[in-house]
């Protein structure tokens, strides 16, 4: 099945709450909750991958495979977090065509000075905005695909503050992109001052469990201006809390979780065994 458009979605379906998924698994099942697309952010992806934070210590080829089969198991379009692009301009444009090629609908690029980290962290530094705005011209001059999405994103509300942040998304969008992102408000009315200022192009929030953000429904955001919603952190901060407690649980001896979790059927019917099962039965050499 075709893959639907970013822009065709959000024609019927504003705001679009997009579900993080860092895996495989994670993004089937995102998928079969009928959610209509999927984000994937690098502090899920590291963690969940590699067990260590989003501070700069895994590589674009790193997250890249994660995406990679994330892609592979759904329709649904991909909207892919690429930090800084990896380098220069010339490695930004690299990085978009990498993702491009595996799949990807979207990417985003930020202004945040290398070693990055999760936007919601403190100690982050940004790049000065010429280097930031030229990185966002030539992903969007260079992109393969006309129809790839080009998401900019902002951090300097935590570095400069919210004056510099808005600057640095009309410059974004003067350079092509076309979503905004001003990372990381603190405040209901900074939300407010966000919305109004970008209220003609589709414009993402980032509530996140424990960031700086206020968490207001999705009802909420979208009448604050806010068109794209993802909730990049929820499944694997769930997922962490879960397995901490059957891990507990096993060692204890107790057993009292077994049988509470998805069936063995349930969890056979999410990876789609029947259909392989009906593949080997109706393909495979008889003996």
């Amino acid at each position: 099945m075709p893959r639907k458009s970013f822009p065709e979605i959000l024609a019927k379906e504003k705001p679009l709450v997009m579900p993080g998924a860092y895996d495989g698994l994670s993004a089937k099942l995102c998928d079969q909750a009928g959610f209509s697309s999927i984000f994937v952010g690098g502090f899920s992806v590291v963690g969940g991958r590699y067990g260590v934070p989003d501070i700069g210590l895994r590589s674009m080829s790193d997250i890249a495979g994660a995406v990679r089969d994330i892609v592979s198991v759904t329709d649904l379009p991909v909207f892919v977090d690429i930090d800084d692009g990896y380098g220069d301009v010339k490695n930004a444009v690299n990085t978009v065509h990498i993702y491009e090629n595996i799949g990807a609908a979207a990417v985003m690029i930020e202004d945040q000075a290398w070693p990055k980290r999760c936007g919601h962290l403190a100690g982050k530094s940004v790049v000065p905005m010429e280097q930031a705005v030229a990185k966002v011209r030539a992903v969007c001059a260079e992109r393969a695909n006309p129809n790839t999405i080009i998401s900019a994103r902002t951090d300097a509300r935590a570095v400069n503050g919210l004056d510099d942040a808005l600057r640095r998304a009309e410059k974004f969008l003067e350079a092509g992109a076309d979503w905004i992102f001003v990372e990381a408000p603190e405040t209901v009315e900074e939300l407010e001052i966000v919305g109004r200022t970008f209220k003609d192009v589709p414009l993402l929030a980032n509530p996140l469990e424990g960031g700086k953000t206020p968490i207001l429904s999705p009802q909420d955001l979208g009448e604050l201006g806010f068109d794209i919603i993802p909730y990049g952190l929820s499944l694997i901060l769930h997922v962490t809390k879960t397995m901490r407690d059957v891990l507990a649980d096993m060692k204890s001896g107790e057993l009292k979780l077994f049988n509470k979790g998805a069936s063995f059927d349930e969890y056979k019917k999410v990876i789609g065994l029947d259909d392989w099962t009906r593949i080997e039965d109706t393909y495979a050499p008889k003996n």
